[in-house]
């Protein structure tokens, strides 16, 4: 199938099939045993694959829309073997994906903009967002882009040491002010020392609390237009970092935070420590927001880029 031609290079593509191999063996247990003994794909069938979609934390909303599909097919085609059924769901969500997740990136790039590209990163403590800055700043400087990372969560001392360690490992600037700070005196500083720089990228942190939506909203608004004073668009990517392996706690993660703020980007960490890599699927399509980035191991090039293409054909191949 055309569809599912090769795109990552080997390596990329081992990474990543390993990284989803615990949800892929999860799925097809379940789905396995759902369709053990029976022949064609009837009401039954539908119902028990209802249940493995959900269980495998696509979430009930992104569910009912691959099993409404199917059942089209069904009606369509008249008769469905359970032999088929592999081959389907991978066509239905690939074609789910690709509603959302128009882009197939392969590498780590940006688009071209007036000055730096400003990236603010938003997410819960705990969901590996520093780790993912650093690793993005790796990536870009790789690619020969110039880097700055803005220290913004400035209320957790771990976090700005962290940044400042991930800074010193991958080579980058790293723009900080002292625990407590005003965040938006941090990322003002930062977008005024990356324009001063001739900076590529700006990766900017946030606070990872979700204590209260309208105080997370107010502050991450002023952050907002404290950069617009230095450049006009900015940020030109609102990025959810979310953890893969919290399933539906991810799920109400993303909630809160596309009701504090507009976000435009998701990267879904830990795929490989968990099965509930189905996660991506249900998100990815509830939200209507496409993901970029997803973890799939510990190491420094474990964050890849998202693929719709190349996530489908490691999930059912």
């Amino acid at each position: 199938m055309s569809f599912f031609k090769k795109i990552f290079s080997k390596d990329k593509k081992e990474t990543l099939d390993k990284g989803l191999e615990k949800s892929k063996a999860s799925f097809f247990d379940k789905l396995g045993k759902a369709v053990a003994g029976k022949a064609t794909v009837d009401a039954v069938v539908l119902d028990d694959l209802e249940d493995v979609l959900i269980s495998s934390d696509v979430g009930v909303a992104t569910t009912i829309k691959i099993i409404d599909r199917i059942e089209e097919r069904v009606a369509r085609d008249k008769y469905l073997g359970t032999s088929e059924l592999n081959a389907i769901l991978r066509d239905e969500i690939a074609n789910l994906m690709s509603e959302v997740n128009a882009g197939d990136a392969t590498e780590f790039s940006i688009p071209e903009t007036d000055g730096p590209y400003v990236i603010m990163v938003v997410g819960v403590n705990g969901v590996g967002k520093t780790t993912t800055i650093g690793k993005l700043a790796h990536q870009f400087n790789k690619a020969g882009k110039k880097v700055v990372l803005g220290a913004g969560d400035t209320f957790r001392a771990a976090a700005v040491d962290q940044l400042q360690i991930w800074a010193d490992r991958v080579n980058v600037e790293i723009v900080k002010q002292a625990m407590g700070s005003d965040p938006a005196s941090v990322a003002f500083d930062t977008l005024q020392s990356a324009v001063a720089q001739n900076a590529d990228v700006v990766l900017l942190d946030t606070a990872g609390r979700l204590h209260n939506k309208v105080n997370l909203m107010n502050e991450l608004t002023k952050v907002k237009r404290v950069m617009q004073k230095i450049i006009p668009n900015a940020p030109h990517d609102v990025m959810l970092v979310l953890d893969g392996s919290t399933g539906q706690n991810a799920f109400e993660q993303a909630k809160q935070f596309t009701a504090a703020t507009e976000v435009s980007s998701l990267a879904v960490t830990k795929l490989d420590g968990t099965a509930k890599g189905g996660v991506v699927i249900g998100i990815s399509d509830q939200f209507q927001i496409p993901v970029r980035y997803i973890g799939v191991g510990e190491g420094m090039d474990d964050l890849q880029v998202f693929n719709k293409v190349e996530f489908v054909d490691s999930f059912f191949n």
